[in-house]
């Protein structure tokens, strides 16, 4: 009876996120779970890369590694920590840790042309990172990623707030704006998370 009535909830949670309507348009709930029992549903939704019309699913494509899911813009006085995650991703990537941007305009400094967001990123920061389209990452119309890490953590007060997300979806570490990527408490937190 147990099992029946959490196979009943799943299914209806599933038709619940299929069927309501999606704030950013970027962003789709996946169509079936994937590494089912290890990946939170909150990360499994396809997100459409920057500047592509490939997308990214975090529990597929990054099962079973911790993030770095970094809210970033490319008008901003902080935009030059690109220059830091990238550092980071260069450092930690061969020890299984992902960095992921989502650019957002909730705090009006991200380019309204997304080939704009791309060249700050790619061309003029070199960021080989796994970053994403645009997107809503504040408020009521938050993408599902930010949603819940607002619901674990606190939602993102400006742009380039940092969270260190293990496999199974439990934020360990947040960092504001001011936390640079070189910071040492950012490295020992994400030292912490790899082991």
């Amino acid at each position: 009876m147990k099992l029946a009535l959490t196979v009943a909830g799943t299914v209806a949670a599933l038709l619940f996120m299929a069927t309501a309507p999606q704030a950013a348009p970027a962003v789709t709930p996946a169509a079936a779970p994937a590494a089912a029992g290890t990946c939170p549903a909150f990360l499994n939704h396809d997100f459409r890369k920057l500047r592509s019309s490939g997308s990214v699913n975090i529990c597929k494509d990054f099962a079973g590694k911790p993030l770095l899911i970094v809210n970033t813009a490319s008008h901003c006085g902080y935009t030059p920590q690109f220059k830091g995650l990238q550092a980071l991703h260069e450092k930690y990537k061969d020890k299984g840790l992902v960095v992921v941007g989502f650019p957002s305009d909730d705090f009006q400094q991200e380019a309204k042309d997304e080939a704009e967001t791309a060249e700050v990123c790619f061309l003029n920061y070199g960021v080989t990172f796994t970053m994403l389209s645009p997107t809503v990452v504040t408020g009521r119309n938050a993408n599902p990623v930010f949603a819940e890490l607002a619901r674990q953590q606190r939602q993102p007060g400006w742009n380039f707030n940092k969270y260190l997300v293990t496999p199974e979806g439990k934020v360990t570490a947040y960092f504001d704006s001011n936390a640079t990527p070189e910071s040492a408490q950012l490295n020992q937190a994400i030292g912490a998370l790899l082991r």
